[in-house]
């Protein structure tokens, strides 16, 4: 009997539970089947046994809106979601519109909202994020991972057993707040290589109007519609408050805070290197500003693309988008300088085991009619849980489990399936922090871009094709489509409630 290699040992991805508060349902339904009992008693209490019928119409309204979900989405919270996005359409928070004369305070950055606030730090060439509103400040790096899925099996499970390595400690590391991994896809140039065709053209003093060498132009005239860049990014975050021993030793003030970034950069470069994990580049403030531009203004892609090594990049004054709109009565998506974006929450992970690099598909997603590479960006938010708090949120989890479980026993119904697999999944992630894992809540999010309303829909259509091909399910962040695009496109290590 040959025992199964280390390496061909299949990813397991913990289960997202089911259980809810109780029976399943979220805190929106509860509330609307406690406002349904509430005028039940109060009708019965004031009218006797013919309050039942008078009235059925109210608390039965709250009972069948609990019970409903739309679009994946429970009823009660769906129509909270949609009041406030009207409510913002009323005030005109709906739209934003750049003004460059408008007074601006120092160091603010051209963001909509409460993300003005944010300020981008040069520290040393290397850029550092600071949030005021949540005392945090992050750093960013690019990865260097080229070929990896073209690598054979063991290389790729050996690359990642590595990088889980550099993400374990962080959870057990006070003062992380959260570690963002980011894949951005986009149309990029041919540069590079029209650049070596005019310089082996010039100094072999070959004819331009010779049929190869207008063939060869052609070909690559073709090519540069299917020419795309994939970039690979880390951006640690961390929380200043728990680090306020630390910024106290260092001083205090901005120049700590730059000092205890420039610190923790160093220390991520160390452990990625010993990962065996290339970091390509640190961002600058001006990297940083370049995706946020091409995120919102993708016609501008080949003009950053193109500038010489010395004016690369953006200025940060120019990070946000000149133009910003939630359209009224299209919930899942939103408007910015020159395109379209609707950004989905991947809600369900592959049930069955999966191998490393499963999400392949959803990398090279391409467009169902034209094939070219779908414009995305896809997102990894993790958060570290102490192990404290990891095993008590086990425990509360499983006190969950058995209320419904003895609910659904008084009414004689049986457990499903997918309840015991919640049950399983609790235990073996018990067993896995006994042994010394660490714990990460983790949110993805995936944001697909497309010049008009119509080639959004077929790169969508493209996309979740993708997923369904990696086992993945992805919901539209419907009337909350604004706040979704800054945290996805802005690589500043913001989270989403």
């Amino acid at each position: 009997m040959t025992s199964t290699p280390e390496y061909a040992r299949p990813v397991r991805l913990p289960r997202r539970s089911r259980q809810g508060v109780v029976m399943g349902m979220d805190p929106w339904q509860l509330a609307f089947v406690t406002a349904a009992a509430l005028v039940l008693l109060i009708f019965v209490n004031r009218f006797g046994p013919p309050g039942l019928l008078y009235g059925a119409p109210i608390y039965l309204a709250f009972g069948v809106t609990a019970l409903t979900s739309i679009q994946g989405v429970s009823a009660p919270r769906m129509a909270g979601l949609w009041f406030m996005k009207q409510l913002r359409h009323a005030t005109g928070a709906t739209t934003e519109k750049f003004r460059p004369e408008r007074p601006r305070m120092t160091g603010t950055l051209n963001l909509p909202g409460t993300r003005a606030s944010i300020q981008l730090w040069d520290v040393n060439n290397v850029a550092a994020t600071y949030n005021p509103r949540d005392r945090s400040v992050s750093v960013i790096a690019e990865l260097e991972v080229q070929g990896f899925l073209m690598q054979d099996l063991p290389e790729r499970f050996d690359l990642a057993e590595q990088f889980d390595r550099v993400l374990g400690p962080f959870t057990q590391r006070p003062g992380v707040k959260r570690i963002t991994l980011q894949e951005r896809t986009l149309p990029t140039t041919i540069r590079a290589a029209r650049e070596h065709y005019e310089k082996v053209q010039r100094l072999r003093k070959l004819n331009p109007d010779s049929p190869v060498a207008q063939n060869y132009q052609d070909v690559m005239d073709r090519s540069e519609r299917f020419e795309v860049a994939h970039r690979n990014y880390i951006v640690l975050t961390l929380d200043l408050v728990s680090l306020g021993s630390q910024l106290k030793a260092l001083g205090g003030g901005k120049e700590a805070i730059v000092t205890l970034a420039q610190i923790e950069a160093g220390n991520l470069a160390d452990a990625l290197t010993s990962a065996k994990i290339t970091v390509r580049r640190w961002l600058s403030p001006r990297d940083v500003a370049a995706l946020g531009r091409l995120s919102f203004d993708p016609e501008f892609a080949p003009i950053v693309q193109n500038r010489p090594e010395k004016v690369a990049g953006v200025d940060p004054a120019a990070i946000g988008p000149m133009y910003l709109e939630e359209p009224k009565g299209r919930n899942g998506i939103v408007m910015t300088d020159s395109g379209m974006h609707t950004t989905m929450w991947i809600h369900e992970w592959p049930r069955s085991d999966s191998p490393v690099g499963f999400l392949s598909p959803v990398v090279f997603a391409r467009h169902p009619h034209t094939g070219e590479a779908i414009t995305h960006i896809f997102s990894i938010v993790l958060t570290p849980v102490p192990v404290s708090k990891a095993l008590k949120r086990i425990r509360d989890e499983k006190k969950v489990w058995r209320g419904n479980e003895s609910l659904r026993a008084k009414r004689g119904a049986d457990g499903s399936a997918a309840d015991a697999a919640d049950w399983r999944a609790l235990e073996q992630r018990e067993q896995e922090i006994a042994r010394g894992h660490g714990e990460f809540q983790y949110g993805a999010y995936l944001t697909v871009t497309a010049p008009d309303e119509e080639r959004l829909d077929q790169a969508i259509a493209g996309m979740r094709n993708a997923l369904s091909r990696a086992g993945m399910e992805a919901q539209i962040l419907y009337c909350q489509q604004a706040e979704a695009l800054m945290v996805n496109a802005l690589p500043i290590g913001m989270g989403m409630k």
